[in-house]
């Protein structure tokens, strides 16, 4: 049989991944199967197991194609705040790893909205394979941030500056995935006006809690 030609294996590819982003971001990783994303591609499981090898691999090519442009923007600007001899403020740290993540809806034209909601559930998702999965993909860039930050606090024990840094991703995640703001136990009150404003919010809130003292249970003895 002749061979498919190359444009249209490319076309299939991205289908897939488009379709995968959208239904992985709506209904979450395990609720999502892989005849869901053929159905929604319009193509068989043959050409998932082509071309991404299993519904693991599917997800680490979707969150590697969502995390490319957020990656390469945080390490060219982490490399501007490191290229002076003064170590950089926890604030400017703050507010790069936050604002590149929060730009993910701009960055990505019309998928933004599904990108930004996908990173929220993956991140999220209880199994922690999932999640070992997606680290794999923003580990060594996101690594160079808590070492960063890790300096920048030497009153804080490296264990809190960490766990710190951890509930910034998870924050992070939910104002991504547009869940930050609705989070509340009854109608919302106080919600802020544009999400450019909430980003700000962010900032100032994760930058207080980097900057708060360390907690009893984290202070040396």
């Amino acid at each position: 049989m002749p061979r498919t030609p190359a444009p249209s294996r490319a076309a299939t590819k991205t289908r897939i991944l488009d379709a995968a982003e959208e239904l992985f971001g709506e209904h979450g990783f395990a609720a999502t199967s892989l005849r869901n994303v053929t159905d929604a591609a319009g193509v068989n499981i043959a050409a998932v197991n082509y071309h991404f090898g299993s519904k693991e691999g599917l997800l680490r090519a979707v969150a590697q194609r969502a995390m490319a442009a957020t990656n390469a923007e945080r390490e060219r600007l982490l490399e501007e705040l490191t290229a002076t001899d003064d170590e950089p403020a926890v604030h400017d740290l703050v507010r790069v790893f936050v604002t590149t993540g929060a730009d993910v809806v701009g960055r990505h034209g019309h998928r933004g909205r599904h990108v930004a909601r996908v990173l929220g559930r993956v991140v999220c998702e209880p199994d922690p394979r999932i999640r070992r999965l997606f680290a794999a993909e923003v580990g060594p860039v996101e690594g160079r941030f808590l070492r960063a930050l890790t300096t920048a606090l030497p009153d804080l024990p490296p264990s809190e500056v960490a766990f710190r840094y951890r509930a910034m991703v998870g924050l992070l995640a939910l104002h991504q995935s547009g869940t930050l703001v609705d989070l509340h136990p009854g109608e919302p009150t106080h919600v802020p006006d544009s999400e450019a404003r909430a980003t700000e919010q962010l900032v100032t809130l994760l930058t207080a809690t980097f900057t708060a003292p360390a907690s009893d249970a984290a202070s040396p003895s």
